[in-house]
């Protein structure tokens, strides 16, 4: 297939004008001619994700955030900021990124949030267009709803407020802390997203808002699969392959033995 035709499917699911005005979306390392045969899909290309792709043959990586956001003055293969650049270059595979547009999408990171943890009815919360908004469906309290989010995106949960009934949730995907005003303008009991500052945390509980923060990486990684399952069926010719190396996760401490 080629690589221009693989753009217009994923540019189909996640335009790049809905792209924030700061990203970096689209195609950033390849020649749109060439054709692809397999792609390895992940939310960053870290070094390991690109020595992955060079070792599986991947003609492309395909990633959630961008690995360039601003301009590059030099490519060093160990300068932190270009050693992956420099590796797909030399591998000569290309990269493609969809990052606030897939955000933003239908189908996109924070509907299948939605779908993940049982949201139902949600809606696009502006001027962004990438939060949504909806109602669980059955009422719980937000301790009980806080593992559900443990249970579902295999990760641990930090709550800011107090145990209450939640009804109506809104979730970002991701860094989202900053927009805990359009969660709670738009009805939320309690905000889902991956990080929040304490600052932010604060300022929620003065509105009344509860805030579970339950990791960047958790809660952007439930689009890759149905992503893939998009990608299967909009294209002919191309294999699709989860990153097995992703990204860099925080984890607790191994138990002394």
């Amino acid at each position: 297939m080629e690589l221009k035709a693989f753009i217009d499917v994923m540019n189909t699911l996640a335009p790049p004008e809905t792209a924030l005005d700061f990203d970096n979306c689209g195609l950033l390392i390849g020649i749109e001619k060439n054709d692809i045969k397999r792609v390895l899909v992940a939310l960053d290309c870290t070094c390991a994700v690109a020595e992955e792709a060079a070792e599986l043959s991947c003609d492309l990586v395909l990633t959630h955030h961008p690995l360039i956001f601003s301009g590059l003055k030099r490519i060093l293969p160990d300068d932190p900021v270009s050693a992956a650049v420099y590796k797909l270059i030399r591998s000569g595979i290309g990269l493609f990124a969809a990052h606030t547009n897939l955000d933003a999408a239908e189908g996109g990171v924070n509907t299948e949030l939605c779908t993940v943890l049982g949201i139902e009815n949600a809606i696009t919360v502006p001027p962004e267009n990438i939060m949504r908004v909806g109602d669980l469906r059955e009422a719980m309290e937000l301790d009980e709803f806080a593992r559900l989010v443990e249970e579902r995106l295999g990760t641990v949960a930090h709550i800011s407020g107090e145990n209450r009934i939640v009804r109506r949730v809104a979730v970002m995907g991701g860094s989202g802390g900053g927009d805990c005003a359009y969660a709670k303008a738009n009805g939320a009991d309690c905000y889902v997203t991956g990080e929040c500052k304490y600052s932010q945390a604060i300022g929620a509980g003065v509105m009344g808002l509860a805030v579970i923060t339950a990791g960047h990486y958790e809660t952007e990684n439930p689009v890759l699969r149905p992503l893939i399952e998009y990608l299967k069926a909009n294209t002919s010719g191309v294999e699709f392959i989860v990153s097995r190396r992703g990204t860099p996760v925080f984890r607790t401490a191994k138990s002394a033995t």
